[in-house]
């Protein structure tokens, strides 16, 4: 405390510092666990965290702690909070944050920086950084405390701002000598406070209401498309009842299968290509047509038709084509409002037997590959195994990232249960594995099956040593073709070719060295029953699933985006 200071609050009161205020204010808004790297100048906020009774999750990596804030924020509709040093550990973390904001979770990301009068001079203090403006393009809104009596605010502004309208990230910055700055404990106390009702409903309009109803009304082939914004509305039964009052046919984005279960008899995930390109009315809710849904445009979506979309943010609609019936509004107002007014509606039975018509052929299809016996397992044989394995524990939370990996999974592996299913979302982000499985475990209180490519796993691989630390019941598989993509690439001359691993790499020997179990899974069987026996053990558990190097194709389904030259090629 300098001297300024003392002679400011007379002796014998009772004192606090941003670091007490500052946890105070984060517990008495209801968050206990908190992500993080920790070192100069927020290496005391965890242990204090801790003797506190609370949870600090320590990692290896601030990307990968980001990661498990913003799906801490995504499972909970509370912001996940990470705390991360100065400069370097701060852009780390951003990365996360920025990822958090473009799939729309809540987070927090606090982090200490260098003294203002040093860096805006650019004097070179440590680690020196304008942390506070490198933020601000990648996240809502982005604040700096400076004041020992502005931290309640600051994070009651923070959480307004990750809640309210569409979710995503906050940046807060707090200078380092924020920390130990003290002031009257009474007069502390008087600063903090909870905000009231930081996510309101919103609700849609009457006439925007009708319009959207009218449309539904006339659809001969209508189709319902859920997108995660739906799963974290946490409006499970009022999106269920929507579909089953009016019989319309739903596909689900990959982070809403489960929100109504992928075995619904109106799922229409297996003939998802007829059904974009047949529909002539199609209600997004919670979805974006992005690059995920082809912008809503060219031959993913056939013929014309008009679309009805759900959104809090009014200037997503007429994104990338028009939107015939804009509801703007949260998720659960709009859908109990389309409830009410399709009320007795005539259900669509003949396009909905055409579907299930085609469902039945496809999935058909897709069973003889899952079983069929092959030398080396491919992607179809291993995951049949898994799927069979999990369909008897309905409650765990599937993360899913990769190439093929994703693809074949997201196709293959049913969902039952809502936001139970945790991938790469709309960047498609390699690396979120790790991170994202401490962060379910943690939040559920249930185990994990994390399925990564052997390329995506390397992202975050150091976390292992994170979930075998905490112990979490996480099991990973590891899809291991020895490569990108692919692992049968001919080496250059006197290289080692850029898209292939080590073929000696044996991760469940990683998994062992770090203090887990591993297992070498060379077939389906086996593989089936080394799952079934690390779900039952709950302990950390890495299974190396052994797939043949050339299965997979380059890039996976998204192939047409990877850019490549023509130069010199034959024609």
């Amino acid at each position: 405390m300098s001297n300024a200071t003392a002679a400011v609050i007379p002796e014998g009161v009772e004192l606090t510092d941003g670091f007490h205020l500052l946890m105070e204010s984060l517990e008495m808004n209801g968050i206990t666990n908190i992500y993080g790297l920790l070192g100069i100048p927020v290496t005391e906020i965890g242990r204090m965290w801790q003797a506190r009774g609370n949870k600090f999750f320590s990692f290896r990596n601030e990307q990968n702690a980001g990661y498990a804030a913003s799906v801490a924020g995504y499972l909970t509709k509370k912001p996940g909070v990470c705390v991360t040093v100065s400069a370097p550990g701060f852009l780390n973390g951003l990365t996360a944050l920025a990822n958090a904001t473009t799939n729309c979770f809540p987070m927090i990301l606090i982090s200490g920086s260098s003294e203002r009068e040093i860096v805006d001079l650019q004097q070179g203090d440590y680690e020196e950084m304008d942390q506070l403006n490198i933020a601000r393009p990648h996240c809502k809104a982005s604040f700096r405390i400076n004041r020992t009596e502005d931290i309640g605010v600051a994070v009651v502004r923070a959480i307004r701002t990750a809640l309210s309208g569409r979710p995503g990230g906050v940046y807060l910055d707090i200078p380092a000598r924020l920390f130990s700055t003290v002031m009257s404990a009474e007069e502390g106390a008087k600063t903090l406070f909870v905000p009231v009702d930081p996510a309101p409903e919103q609700i849609p309009g009457p006439s925007a209401v009708a319009r959207a109803v009218e449309l539904i009304k006339g659809a001969k082939k209508p189709l319902i498309l859920l997108g995660k914004g739906a799963a974290y509305a946490q409006c499970d039964a009022d999106i269920k009842a929507l579909i089953e009052e009016t019989g319309i046919p739903f596909t689900p984005m990959s982070m809403a299968k489960g929100l109504v279960s992928d075995t619904h008899p109106q799922c229409a995930a297996a003939a998802r290509s007829m059904v974009l390109q047949e529909s002539d009315v199609v209600v997004l809710i919670g979805a974006r047509l992005n690059w995920l849904l082809a912008h809503g445009k060219g031959k993913t979506w056939g013929v014309a038709k008009k679309f009805v979309q759900i959104d809090i943010q009014a200037n997503e609609m007429d994104s990338n084509v028009p939107i015939a019936a804009p509801l703007v509004g949260d998720v659960a107002s709009c859908v109990n409002a389309l409830r009410a007014g399709l009320k007795g509606m005539t259900k669509p039975t003949e396009w909905m037997g055409a579907i299930a018509e085609r469902v039945t052929t496809t999935k058909g299809k897709l069973a003889s590959k899952l079983t069929a016996a092959t030398p080396v397992m491919n992607y179809f044989n291993s995951l049949g195994a898994i799927r069979d394995v999990l369909k008897n524990y309905p409650d765990i939370t599937l993360v899913n990232e990769g190439a093929n990996t994703l693809d074949n999974a997201r196709m293959v592996i049913d969902q039952y249960l809502p936001r139970k299913r945790v991938d790469t979302g709309t960047w498609g982000v390699m690396g979120i594995g790790m991170g994202s499985a401490v962060a379910a475990a943690v939040e559920t209180g249930k185990p994990v099956v994390a399925i990564c490519g052997d390329s995506a796993f390397g992202f975050s691989a150091m976390e292992y040593e994170t979930i075998t630390r905490y112990n979490l019941p996480v099991t990973v598989i590891i899809m291991n073709n020895g490569g990108i993509y692919r692992g049968d690439e001919a080496n250059p001359e006197h290289q080692f070719s850029c898209m292939l691993f080590n073929p000696n790499t044996k991760y469940d020997q990683f998994s062992v060295a770090l203090g887990g179990e591993g297992v070498r899974a060379e077939t389906p069987e086996q593989l089936a029953k080394a799952l079934e026996a690390s779900l039952k053990s709950g302990k950390p558990t890495i299974i190396d699933a052994i797939i043949d190097p050339a299965a997979g194709v380059e890039s996976g389904r998204i192939g047409n985006l990877n850019i490549v030259s023509t130069i010199g090629k034959k024609k």
